[in-house]
């Protein structure tokens, strides 16, 4: 009879899927109104995503393994979860308030979240293809539902029925190139991937054409869960058209999932092969931050801007991964590439997380409002928000001595290190052009009169949200290393062996 596995590098996941079961029992059979079991089981879940960040915190941080080499744990995946469970929580704490407001009291909407963070948590542990899959289809069918939470509207169902089949369409591709990877390489185990393709890149034929061709269908599929240019085209119009509190959640949370997923895939198992796929990243990046710049410039709808603002801070996120991919620049090159990467992505959260509190306080007569010009006068209606939000726009413009502009200043800094020139510069160039739509919202509330003042009142939990990321946004330069110091020991894990 075979041992049982060791269960305790797991033990947030197994936690998080019984809080989910637990919590759908919970909403079921729970006596009362809609709302106040809502609220409940809302303050549950957030509740059990703080305990399962103390476990990852706890149990999590040293390298181990189990179910049979299917999960990982170390520096790398514990840095991931602790910033997925921390936006997965925000949001959640932030969405109580627009809920009650558009009179939407759905259960079930807390408990996808928690099924979406728990894939998420398994994204970032797989250490094997079918693993990596199962975490990525779990995340993902929950945000499917998520998009559409508010089903007697338009917006809402259309955006979950257009996120459903495209990410179909993205599953289906990662699923081929998996197919292809393991016809070629022989297995799905990513450590056991890494030492095939060592000897494979040693031999006299390099590595085979069809496992190129699988590796590059992963990265298609893995750049669509990121909204990477040129497979962005959903994230417009699933940020317009879904609730604003699941908005918040998708810029968040699944982005660090599927970004370090994005790392630790490249960088772990196809890491002899970084002259093949650092070729796809760098394309990807520049893509990615030229559109997010550019297509922003026409928009009218602040949650469609900043969905292209997200396309181009994964574009600017990428170069790290390019420099991560500079294997002739030496280990230290391509940790700092890694390092930069995780810094600007936890830096991106906090940002994303306090504008997006912003947006869920613009209402007008109680009502939601998303038109880049409804903030007109913001700052006389409601100084204290516009002046965060102020500092969030600033912030993502890369403006010193933001938190924004150290993040940029690190994945630059690491490109030009790795002699990463012209991707360096067409990075500082799209970050001038986002400039202008980021300092265009400021010149709005503080410059254009508005017809009709927005509300002053906004909810205590998203108060609480906006300021504290502002508060650390302002004070990143004072204390970086809080936040570099976590990055730098989660990315010399991933080249440790």
């Amino acid at each position: 009879m075979s041992e049982l596995p060791n269960l305790t590098p797991a033990l947030p996941e197994i936690f998080m899927a019984c809080v989910a079961m637990a919590l759908l029992m919970v909403g079921v059979f729970m006596k009362g109104e809609a709302k106040a079991v809502t609220r409940t089981v809302s303050l549950l879940a957030t509740g059990s995503m703080i305990l399962a960040l103390l476990l990852v915190t706890a149990f999590s941080t040293q390298a181990g393994t189990t179910f049979n080499g299917l999960f990982i744990t170390g520096a790398f995946p514990a840095f991931a979860k602790v910033l997925i469970l921390a936006a997965s929580a925000v949001t959640l704490f932030m969405s109580r308030d627009f809920f009650d407001r558009v009179g939407v009291h759905r259960f079930e909407f807390p408990v996808l979240a928690v099924l979406a963070t728990l894939g998420m948590m398994m994204m970032v542990s797989a250490n094997d293809l079918i693993a990596l899959y199962m975490g990525l289809e779990l995340q993902s069918l929950s945000l499917y539902v998520m998009a559409s939470i508010m089903r007697n509207d338009l917006k809402s169902t259309e955006s979950g029925l257009k996120y459903f089949v495209l990410g179909a369409l993205a599953s289906g591709m990662l699923l081929y190139g998996s197919s292809l990877v393991y016809g070629f390489a022989g297995t799905t185990n990513f450590g056991a991937m890494a030492d095939i393709l060592a000897h494979e890149t040693t031999g006299v034929h390099g590595p085979s054409t069809g496992l190129i061709f699988g590796i590059v269908f992963v990265m298609v599929g893995l750049a669509f869960k990121v909204s990477a240019a040129p497979f962005h085209m959903w994230t417009p119009d699933v940020y317009e058209g879904a609730p604003t509190p699941v908005t918040a959640f998708f810029a968040a949370a699944p982005k660090v999932a599927a970004l370090s997923l994005f790392i630790f895939v490249m960088v772990g198992a196809f890491g002899d092969l970084a002259g093949q796929w650092q070729q796809v990243v760098k394309f990807i990046a520049v893509a990615s931050m030229v559109i997010g710049a550019f297509a922003a410039v026409a928009q009218t709808n602040i949650k469609r801007l900043m969905a292209y603002s997200s396309i181009g801070n994964v574009g600017y996120m990428l170069v790290g991964l390019a420099v991560g991919g500079a294997v002739a620049s030496g280990t230290e090159v391509q940790q700092n590439g890694i390092e930069s990467m995780l810094v600007y992505l936890t830096i991106y959260v906090i940002m994303t997380l306090g504008t997006f509190g912003c947006i869920l306080a613009m209402k007008r007569n109680g009502q939601s409002v998303e038109n880049i010009n409804d903030l007109a006068g913001l700052s006389k209606s409601n100084p204290l928000m516009a002046a965060a939000l102020a500092i969030f726009m600033f912030s993502m413009a890369g403006i010193p001595p933001l938190a924004g502009f150290f993040g940029k200043l690190y994945v630059f800094l690491a490109a030009l290190e790795a002699g990463l020139v012209i991707l360096a510069v067409i990075g500082v160039l799209s970050s001038v052009v986002g400039c202008f739509y980021y300092i265009r919202l400021i010149k709005i509330m503080y410059f254009d009169d508005a017809e009709e003042a927005l509300d002053r009142k906004a909810g205590t939990e998203i108060n609480l949200v906006v300021a504290a990321a502002a508060i650390v946004i302002l004070a990143f330069f004072i204390y970086p290393s809080l936040i570099t110091d976590s990055a730098a020991s989660a990315a010399a894990s991933l080249f440790a062996g």
